[in-house]
């Protein structure tokens, strides 16, 4: 025990003696700024309407502003006509509404005439305001329409509507759909660089077998048996302070939660790290040198989280690419969080689990059998 506690310190003095790897360590946490500058604004800031008011001397033309001015989320800038144009074609505006003369007149004899709603960025900031306008709107026509061309009947009973005799309840729902996307890609940034970071404490082994280094220890009481364990120890330990650091970070300073309870998320990813440190002993052991591992891992790591979508969601991409990504590991992390996200329990994804365990004993079975296959004495065995 002693024999690789000591390895243990030796491998972590000589693994964070680079600042690079450093660096590397704290990647995580950039990708967790990252997504929440891309995902964390997505919710919308309200909309800001000019209005053109060339009905005002009629009552019922005004207090189709006032309505528009009430609405949730909607900022009313009285303005121009010809000053409206130039501030939607600015960007200062995101719409303008122009109430023409006599439009209350023609709201009280049932036959609205036409507002005329302007924007460049579509229906997508109009239609809210549509909606509600034509509701509002089809109300008054309907209150025409009953009172038959009778103007002190019209009056009374707008006056009784918009007194508003009515109550309505309401609750405002926090939209979690950023936070969702923000979590998906943070996790994503976080398994890419785990993997990253898992073959990069690997290739201590490598390193050190390049330098000479590892035949002097073996010259010791020390085994390679040990000698690995005590890397793979190492690695361990790095991928949970790695996973706690991100998920600290994400949690307690960008203050995002992200819905699942974090033992659940912690678990899901200290076992896809499990899986990941496999791997990395995977593609060392398939590797003759620093440089082969690096090839590696760039042929394995970099397409495998693209197709699995940690780099972009899996809505976007084909089915085609979609089914490629069932057969990876982060793949099956990804979809837990997002089931978990979504209400599932944590014992109902007990497959999911189970393929991620598979995945890292399968990766480990293999990279102890391409060790013990190896009898080169220069390398572990």
């Amino acid at each position: 025990m002693k024999t690789i506690l000591w390895l243990m310190a030796h491998t972590l003095r000589n693994t964070f003696r680079k600042r690079s790897n450093i660096i590397l360590f704290l990647l995580p946490v950039a990708g967790v700024m990252l997504s929440a500058g891309l995902y964390g604004q997505t919710g919308g800031t309200g909309l800001s309407i000019g209005i053109v008011q060339q009905d005002g001397a009629d009552a019922v033309g005004r207090d189709v502003a006032a309505f528009v001015g009430a609405l949730d989320g909607v900022k009313l800038t009285d303005t121009s006509d010809a000053d409206l144009r130039d501030r939607i074609a600015a960007g200062k505006l995101d719409a303008g509404i122009v109430i023409p003369p006599g439009f209350g007149e023609s709201l009280k004899a049932g036959k609205p005439m036409q507002l005329e709603l302007l924007s460049v960025k579509g229906a997508q900031v109009t239609a809210y305001v549509q909606a509600m306008l034509d509701g509002y709107l089809n109300n008054v026509a309907s209150i025409a329409a009953q009172a038959k061309g009778d103007e002190a009947r019209f009056e009374q009973i707008y006056g009784e509507y918009t007194k508003g005799s009515f109550k309505v309840s309401r609750e405002q729902l926090t939209d979690a759909s950023n936070v969702k996307d923000t979590t998906y890609q943070s996790l994503g940034f976080l398994v890419a660089f785990m993997m990253f970071s898992a073959v990069n404490m690997s290739e201590m082994i490598l390193r050190e077998k390049e330098n000479r280094t590892f035949l002097r220890l073996l010259s010791s009481p020390v085994t390679a048996k040990s000698y690995v364990a005590a890397n793979v120890a190492v690695n361990v330990v790095a991928m949970v302070f790695q996973t706690a650091l991100t998920l600290c970070f994400m949690r307690y300073v960008l203050d995002i939660d992200s819905g699942v309870p974090i033992m659940q998320l912690a678990f899901s990813l200290v076992l896809f790290g499990i899986g990941a440190i496999a791997l990395s002993l995977l593609i060392v052991s398939l590797s003759k040198s620093r440089g082969q591992s690096s090839a590696l891992q760039n042929l394995i790591i970099t397409p495998t989280c693209l197709l699995a979508g940690c780099y972009f969601p899996m809505e976007i991409m084909p089915d085609a690419i979609r089914k490629i990504g069932a057969f990876l590991p982060q793949h099956w992390l990804l979809d837990t969080v997002n089931r978990l996200q979504q209400g599932d329990s944590f014992g109902s994804l007990y497959m999911n689990l189970l393929i991620l365990a598979a995945f890292a004993a399968a990766f480990a079975a293999i990279a102890i059998f391409r060790f013990s296959r190896n009898n080169d004495t220069r390398t572990f065995v």
